[in-house]
């Protein structure tokens, strides 16, 4: 699994990179000394992407699923979920005193390991 999210990290890494090359290494988008900024919206990150995703997933709310997942890769939103899913399994593991393995398949409706 580390793999994976090693792989999607990397590809998320890589499309960074090759915005920064477009815009020749440059902190200021490219633009010369005295030039506004075209405006524009702003861009979602994955974690807002993923966290806004579950919800509308947990409310049953398609409109704002489908706006989620056009606000970054599938890719990029398969790696926000998964990291908001396992830091909501340690979260609930503290708070209950037990082990994120139990909680899991808990949630899951698994039987005890």
């Amino acid at each position: 699994m580390s793999v994976g999210i090693r792989k999607t990290w990397g590809r998320v890494l890589a499309g960074t990179r090759a915005q920064s090359r477009r815009d020749g290494g440059r902190t200021d988008g490219g633009r010369e000394e005295g030039e506004r900024r075209p405006a524009r919206k702003r861009a979602h990150n994955l974690f807002e992407a993923a966290a806004v995703y579950v919800s509308g997933c947990a409310e049953n709310d398609q409109d704002r699923v489908d706006e989620a997942a056009g606000w970054v890769s599938p890719e990029a939103l398969s790696f926000g979920v998964n990291e908001l899913a396992c830091r909501a399994v340690i979260a609930l593991a503290r708070e209950r005193g037990e082990s994120p393995r139990t909680v899991a398949r808990e949630l899951l409706g698994l039987p005890p390991a």
